[in-house]
């Protein structure tokens, strides 16, 4: 996780990681925001809809569904986003949400969305009228097992990584690119 566009767009790590407690103090030092959630908010789909429309200020024609949040996580803009300087929602005590239906959606839906935003082209490849927004999600863990976890979130389309005590998730390029 940094403040610049680059995966993984979802870090799952151990709570209170000292490395991830620097990078998100690095990127409020440069103006960019973290924004935190807890996961006993988001254990229903609903929840997950209401919690994000809220924290993240979606307009009020959000659709309430998963293909409304990649839209929306993905075209996030002024305030929320530290004015272009990059957002990181991090989001609290997720062993909560480890074994819920719809947690490798949810997953998948946020590295959709930050892969949108973090891209200056739309989905044909043509430039937005907007700059590409550094734009990550982190999910805290208390009890930490990656292979658990790595396995938990593994799917067609998604690209799982663990290295460094953490668990990274991003799009898979040749599937989405």
């Amino acid at each position: 996780m940094s403040d610049s566009a680059s995966e993984p767009w979802v870090l799952l790590v151990p709570e209170k990681s000292t490395k991830i407690r620097r990078q998100l103090s690095e990127l409020t030092a440069k103006g960019g925001l973290v924004h935190h959630l807890d996961a006993r908010d988001l254990m229903t789909e609903q929840g997950v809809f209401r919690t994000f429309a809220e924290t993240l200020r979606f307009p009020g024609y959000f659709g309430r569904n998963w293909d409304a949040l990649v839209d929306c996580v993905g075209d996030l803009c002024g305030e929320v986003t530290g004015g272009g300087a990059g957002i990181v929602c991090v989001v609290h005590d997720a062993d909560r949400l480890l074994w819920t239906g719809h947690f490798p959606l949810l997953v998948s839906v946020l590295c959709q969305g930050a892969d949108r935003a973090n891209s200056a082209v739309d989905l044909d490849g043509d430039p937005l009228d907007r700059p590409a927004v550094a734009e990550h999600f982190v999910l805290e863990f208390r009890d930490f097992d990656g292979a658990e976890i790595a396995a938990r979130v593994e799917q067609p389309g998604l690209t799982v990584t663990t290295r460094d005590g953490f668990v990274g998730v991003a799009l898979d390029p040749e599937e989405w690119h």
